[in-house]
C-alpha cells in the first residue's frame, strides 16, 4: 500500500527490468593493448559490428586527424594539441558519421527541457544491436545483454540520451 513512502521499492522495481551484462572488451586486449583508456567508442563499434578493434581503431585515428586537419573550430584545436589517438576519446561530431556509414540509424530519446524519457533499462530500449550513447559514455547492448567492460546501467537509472540501431 504505501510503497511510495519505502526508499527502497524503487530500487527494487529497477532491478526487475535490468539489463543483463557480459564482459566484453571488443577485441581490445587481443589486438595488443593493455590498461585503461578512454576507448569506449572504439569498443562500442567494435562489439556491435563485429568489426576487429584495431581495424575500428585506425579508422577513427583517421577520421580524427581529417577532422583536425578539416575544420578550425576547438574540437580541431584539442585533436591538434592532444593528437589523434581513439584512446584519448572521440568526439560524436567525428565517430556520429562513421557509425551511420556502417548500417546504423541514429534515434534520439532526449530532448532540450524535456528530462530524461529512456534509461538504460530492458523495458525501456528496444531488442537488436545498440549502440547507447549515456553521459560521457558509449556501450552497446545486444537484445538486452549489456556488453562492455563495466556495467555503466547505474541499477537501471542511468539516462539515455540516445542509441544507434542496426538496420
Amino acid at each position: 500500500m504505501f510503497s511510495f513512502l519505502n526508499l527502497f521499492s524503487r530500487s527494487s522495481a529497477l532491478q526487475n527490468h535490468a539489463l543483463d551484462f557480459r564482459l566484453n572488451d571488443g577485441g581490445r586486449e587481443v589486438a595488443g593493448f593493455k590498461g585503461g583508456a578512454g576507448d569506449c567508442v572504439v569498443r562500442a563499434i567494435a562489439i556491435a559490428t563485429q568489426i576487429p578493434y584495431m581495424h575500428i581503431y585506425e579508422d577513427l585515428r583517421a577520421a580524427n586527424a581529417a577532422y583536425a586537419d578539416k575544420r578550425n573550430d576547438k574540437l580541431a584545436r584539442r585533436l591538434n594539441t592532444k593528437g589523434a589517438s581513439p584512446r584519448n576519446g572521440n568526439h560524436r561530431n567525428v565517430f556520429h558519421d562513421y557509425i551511420l556509414g556502417h548500417g546504423f540509424n541514429w534515434v534520439p530519446t532526449m530532448r532540450v527541457g524535456g528530462g530524461c524519457q529512456v534509461h538504460l533499462r530492458a523495458d525501456e530500449l528496444p531488442s537488436g544491436t545498440l549502440i547507447v550513447r549515456v553521459s560521457k559514455h558509449l556501450t552497446t547492448v545486444i537484445n538486452g545483454v549489456i556488453q562492455d567492460t563495466h556495467n555503466p546501467s547505474r541499477g537501471g537509472s542511468r539516462c539515455v540520451y540516445g542509441y544507434y540501431i542496426k538496420r
